[in-house]
């Protein structure tokens, strides 16, 4: 057995003449759920499109198991469950028709078909709807089956584009519970374009942005990107933006509203110090002063501009 469930190197794909996907690099370990983060069109779904064998790539090679997906596509399909962005459900069939029906899809010997397809169910918290039509389950319950079905052979691999999308906040919550309990199991790979997801979801991040890899490390280490960068200051008695300006360690005032600034600066602890007794000192009946963090957007471009490393 390898260390790694999956290894891709030097992964690129185009469509016509431009790349979707440049030079992707990384492994992924036997258990945990991986986040796969980046914006929309950065690249997430043309990368696992790849990695399920659902893709051929222009160039690189990706292995699953130790087997190709190139030359032993099958054997390496075996080792991975996928739910794609759009899950792929029958509708008109119940939830133990439909997985039934997934089940001889993915050979699993015949007399073990029904022990499979209750403990998917089991698994994904659907079994009270084993006899529901697909098409009366809600946007929750439907991801959980589209789950389900990621599962029922008992990957190695489960692979979920945007498993979040659509669902209730109580939707969420459920789907991110049951993530994390597969992945405790197996090796879980998490796509997504919201931040907050990933962050309440997985313990290692892979962003990608315009289609190269831009990080690759834990969700510790990700978090220390995530920093403050202006300071947002309610002042019932302000004086005028060019007195703020000349504060010391300011870089940029931003008038909110006649009391409320975001303040920008390059040293923000002694600012927001500064800023303090200042206010005390002239009267300024100072409300409110809290940190603003950066958006993922400037996250992306500052990463972008780092170095990375392959580290699972």
């Amino acid at each position: 057995m390898t260390e790694n469930i999956m290894k891709i190197t030097g992964l690129s794909h185009r469509y016509g003449a431009s790349w979707a996907i440049r030079d992707i690099n990384f492994e992924i370990s036997q258990h945990g759920v991986l986040g796969l983060l980046g914006s929309n069109g950065a690249g997430k779904s043309t990368t696992m499109n790849i990695m399920c064998g659902v893709l051929n790539q222009t160039e690189g090679v990706v292995e699953v198991g130790g087997h190709s997906m190139q030359t032993d596509s099958i054997a390496a399909k075996k080792l991975i469950g996928f739910l794609p962005q759009n899950a792929p459900l029958y509708l008109d069939l119940t939830v133990k028709e439909y997985l039934t029906h997934c089940a001889h899809l993915r050979l699993i010997p015949p007399r073990q078909v029904t022990s499979a397809v209750y403990k998917a169910m089991s698994k994904c918290g659907v079994t009270h709807f084993a006899n529901r039509l697909i098409a009366n389950l809600s946007g929750g319950y439907r991801q959980r089956v589209g789950i389900a079905q990621a599962i029922i052979h008992e990957p190695r691999l489960v692979v979920l584009d945007e498993p979040t999308n659509g669902l209730d906040p109580n939707q969420i919550l459920e789907v991110r519970k049951l993530i994390k309990e597969i992945g405790e199991e197996k090796a879980v790979i998490f796509s997504s374009h919201i931040l907050p997801e990933v962050q309440a979801t997985c313990s290692h991040i892979k962003m990608i942005e315009n289609g190269r890899m831009v990080f690759a490390d834990s969700m510790d280490a990700f978090n220390n990107y995530i920093v403050p960068d202006s300071l947002i200051v309610n002042l019932k008695n302000a004086p005028g933006i060019e007195l703020l300006e000349r504060i010391e360690g300011v870089t940029k005032v931003e008038a909110l509203s006649d009391d409320r600034f975001r303040i920008h600066f390059s040293n923000g602890q002694e600012l927001a110090e500064r800023l303090i007794a200042m206010s005390v000192t002239h009267n300024w009946r100072m409300q409110e002063i809290s940190f603003e963090k950066s958006s993922l957007d400037q996250i992306f471009a500052q990463l972008s501009q780092k170095p990375t490393s392959a580290t699972a």
